[in-house]
């Protein structure tokens, strides 16, 4: 490789720059690693998200040093308020000693280049507009060496070059693909559709959840595998939509964008989710969980965020498990480079052994919970009767959010982390 330019040679090559990939070049480059940051778009861009960020997301934040402040443009919010079964119940986020009190909301295109400044900061070099396609490959081991991109508006053809690469290029992940590493089949998978609406419900401290998400645009309304969220940005707007799971066969071709516009439709008048407040188009985007790719690592590729299928499959979040896999991703590839060569593979292999530690059972438990939701008669009876227990609820918000202590947390702790510690971690 001695005639490569060595802008274009690195320790490690990250693809992608969202959570994942941002997090994970942040985490190396801050050990004086050489990091390659490799982003197809262009800072701000917009991501179909939720906005909506949870303590583990906070926890992710605060580790990379980014300021959280209200001054800096964060929004806090103090716990969750569910709505269902003709109740509504509010509850707050547990105070925890392994996660901070209170939740964010920020805007994705500006979340995501935050993360990416901060990841240049510590040392990473980002190149925008740098379109990856095919890994390189070395034919005698078949491990990655390297990818081809084209870079910039002419789209000119280059070759970046590193021992390590991390796929962090979400969901349809070409790198993965290119690697032969495909989706799992038995997996849940599932849809996120949302919008933004001016609305005087903008400032709203609490993130909102209907866990009953009816269709009523036929004879019979239908009630749906999933639920809606409304959560206040405080500029002015609400980003509004709906997270289902797209496996049981009745619902698979159902326009959803339809089924938000008609359950927006069903709101009150007055918080403003009317087709004349509507500041952008209804988006939609591919929730991959449960691990629904693997295996995290082969062949000097590991797998980070969406692209290793990371999406909490009890509630469809995604970004705190992006940057959590980001952090220990990098890790083990600074363990790993810390050794002799020969010996470096031993290394890199920990890093599935421990996302199936940290996530496995847990994953496990959602998958279970995500098929029992598909079952709209046990939805149903789940949100009548359950909001009219708080303490059940309270149990309830902890296993859906992944909210514990993981050490001398209380009976609710310790029953979600048993439960998690015994399930089979696939």
């Amino acid at each position: 490789m001695s005639d490569v330019p060595a802008e274009h040679t690195a320790d490690v090559i990250v693809v992608g720059a969202g959570p994942a990939g941002s997090t994970t070049a942040y985490h190396l480059a801050r050990t004086g690693l050489d990091v390659l940051l490799l982003e197809k778009t262009a800072f701000p861009r917009e991501k179909v998200c939720g906005d909506g960020l949870t303590p583990r997301a906070v926890k992710e934040l605060i580790a990379m040093g980014i300021d959280i402040s209200e001054e800096a443009g964060w929004l806090r919010n103090k716990g969750l308020r569910i709505i269902a079964g003709g109740n509504r119940l509010q509850m707050d986020w547990p105070e925890l000693a392994t996660f901070p009190e209170y939740g964010l909301v920020r805007k994705r295109d500006d979340f995501d280049d935050q993360l990416a400044r901060q990841a240049v900061k510590a040392g990473a070099r980002l190149y925008e507009r740098c379109n990856v396609g095919t890994p390189v490959v070395d034919d005698r081991t078949g491990r990655i060496t390297g990818v081809q991109a084209r870079l910039g508006e002419e789209k000119r053809p280059v070759t970046f070059h590193a021992p390590l690469v991390v796929a962090a290029d979400g969901n349809s992940t070409r790198l993965s693909l290119a690697m032969g590493l495909h989706r799992r089949e038995d997996r849940p998978m599932g849809v996120a559709v949302r919008t933004y609406f001016t609305s005087p419900r903008h400032d709203d401290d609490y993130l909102e959840s209907w866990l009953e998400l009816w269709d009523r645009r036929g004879t019979e309304p239908r009630l749906l595998p999933g639920y809606g969220w409304i959560f206040g940005m405080g500029d002015g707007t609400c980003n509004v939509g709906l997270g289902v799971l797209n496996t049981t066969g009745a619902f698979k071709d159902l326009d959803w964008r339809d089924v938000l516009k008609a359950w927006c439709a069903s709101m009150p008048e007055d918080w403003g989710y009317t087709p004349e407040n509507m500041t952008g188009p209804i988006r939609g985007a591919a929730l991959p969980m449960a691990f629904n790719r693997q295996p995290h690592y082969t062949r000097g590729l590991l797998l980070v965020g969406d692209a290793g299928g990371m999406v909490n499959p009890f509630n469809g979040e995604g970004i705190a498990y992006a940057m959590e896999s980001g952090r220990i991703a990098a890790e083990v590839v600074v363990q790993a480079h810390g050794r002799a060569a020969a010996r470096r593979e031993i290394a890199l292999q920990r890093y599935p052994k421990v996302l199936k530690d940290t996530y496995g059972g847990y994953y496990t438990l959602g998958r279970a919970f995500s098929k029992l939701i598909g079952n709209p008669r046990i939805m149903k009876i789940a949100t009548e009767r359950g909001l009219t227990h708080p303490l059940l609820m309270q149990f309830t918000l902890k296993m859906l959010a992944n909210l514990t202590d993981p050490t001398g947390g209380d009976a609710m702790d310790r029953v979600i982390n048993g439960l998690s510690r015994i399930a089979p971690k696939a």
